[in-house]
């Protein structure tokens, strides 16, 4: 069963946030998009979320965060999802305005309207949540359930330094800061998402559907599908999707694993690192319910339903 709890996406998007945001209106009451620069500058992902409320036809308000990491500047990926993080489809821009609230300060009072309900889902950088905690520290008290798509467990990540994924690898003070602090969530990483791939076939078969969300989709994301190609991906990996299908229906996961994780934050080859302590050596409490493996059935279903193709 999908939820219908209280969720709140803390997101950059970027192509694969868009499909984790048109599946959570699908299927949860989603009370808000906390917006960071990650994919792209914060200017264009918070103009990218106010555009994916128009196609929806919600009135999901749209908080503007941080526009730099933490600490240190950090290169984007608009090199896969276009300089606008939408491609470069040169879309119409939304109408709308964005809320006068900063992201940080959204995440908190909303754990406090709903609080012991709130479903917590971060996409992107964790630089908004970070800042809400230093801000809120009981935050976590009023959470009932956070769930990170971030880091490469086993260090097979996806940017120039190895081991690290490219949301925790753009801000790794913010994730320490997220990892130290939260006593538990779950945690969807780049490997996982590379064993739930999406055939290409069936991917354009859905986006073929006669729904203004799947036309759009197919036009943002034209460019990504045609990067994964030429870059010799056998399928389409979408992170964001399939870490919003484990928010939206704990039921999906057939196998994880809870271990403590960490960040590390000075290794000159291995800045931003997920590290696990699989064997339980360190004496450190657990943090993370490390999904390791979902039924790709289900998770397609929630795809097909968000792009109108079910």
């Amino acid at each position: 069963m999908t939820m219908r709890a209280p969720l709140l996406i803390d997101t950059d998007p970027g192509v694969d946030d868009a499909l984790a945001i048109l599946m959570a209106h699908q299927h949860a009451e989603v009370k808000g998009l906390a917006i960071a620069a990650g994919n792209v500058g914060l200017r264009h992902t918070v103009n990218n979320a106010l555009k994916l409320v128009d196609v929806m036809g919600h009135e999901t308000p749209v908080f503007p965060g941080c526009a730099t990491p933490l600490v240190l500047d950090a290169a984007d990926a608009a090199f896969v999802h276009g300089a606008d993080g939408f491609g470069d489809t040169g879309y119409s821009r939304s109408t709308r305005a964005a809320a006068n609230e900063h992201a940080a300060l959204a995440i908190s009072r909303l754990s406090r309207e709903f609080a012991g309900q709130l479903t917590v889902v971060a996409l992107g950088p964790l630089t908004n949540l970070a800042l809400a905690l230093r801000l809120d520290p009981e935050l976590p008290r009023r959470v009932a359930r956070l769930v990170i798509m971030g880091g490469a467990v086993n260090g097979r990540g996806n940017t120039h330094l190895v081991p690290a994924e490219f949301n925790i690898g753009f801000d790794p003070e913010a994730a320490h800061v997220v990892f130290s602090n939260w006593p538990t969530f779950d945690l969807v990483d780049w490997e996982a998402t590379m064993h739930h791939g999406l055939a290409y076939d069936d991917l354009e078969q859905w986006l073929a559907a006669d729904d203004e969300r799947a036309r759009f989709y197919a036009s943002v994301s034209r460019r990504t599908r045609s990067w994964a190609r030429q870059h010799g991906r056998q399928r389409m990996l979408s992170a964001d999707a399939l870490a919003m299908a484990v928010a939206l229906d704990p039921s999906i996961i057939v196998e994880s694993a809870e271990r403590h994780v960490g960040i590390e934050l000075a290794g000159g080859l291995t800045r931003g690192a997920t590290v696990v302590d699989w064997e339980q050596r360190m004496a450190r409490p657990v943090n993370a319910r490390i999904v390791l493996g979902v039924e790709q059935g289900k998770f397609e279903n929630l795809i097909r339903d968000a792009l109108g193709a079910a």
